[in-house]
């Protein structure tokens, strides 16, 4: 079940960020970056801001009780962006992350999102191939921010 988030999911969303993180970002920088007290410190404090906007822009994937997965999105810079969207490494390949992610083209489609964008660490090869099966394209010299992929998706208009 895909429902919005809030408050209570706080404790849930934040370590489930962390265990995603640890998946994709492990052998490839310092640990202290992604794990640690102070890491879990500034991501739950992250998390907490983006819930209490209340906009509705923090859907979690709800499985057996527990929040399996969850996605966040903004506008940044003038453009919808998919800030975050993760699975808990637990139930990966059971459907969660699509389903999150039709979820958001969906809510972009009804307010009349056009195009969104979203960075995807450029060695999260899992995270690309993923993007890729749901239509997001690189767009030419805007295809590289550092150490991440800029990607674009073109929002269907929302189904009769």
């Amino acid at each position: 079940m895909i429902r919005n988030a809030g408050p209570a999911d706080l404790d849930e969303i934040a370590a489930l960020h962390s265990r995603a993180r640890a998946t994709y970002y492990r052998d490839r920088i310092p640990a202290e970056a992604y794990h640690g007290q102070t890491e879990a410190i500034r991501s739950r404090e992250a998390w907490a801001h983006t819930i209490e906007r209340g906009d509705g822009s923090v859907l979690c994937a709800e499985l057996l009780g527990r929040v399996a997965g969850v996605a966040a999105f903004r506008v940044v810079d003038g453009e919808m962006t998919l800030t975050q969207l993760h699975v808990d490494p637990d139930h990966w390949r059971r459907g969660i992350g699509a389903e999150l992610h039709a979820v958001c083209v969906e809510i972009w489609s009804r307010c009349g999102v056009v195009r969104a964008r979203l960075e995807v660490y450029a060695h999260n090869r899992r995270a690309q191939d993923f993007y890729a099966a749901q239509g997001w394209r690189p767009a030419g010299s805007e295809a590289r921010t550092g150490s991440h992929r800029t990607l674009w998706l073109a929002v269907p208009p929302p189904r009769e």
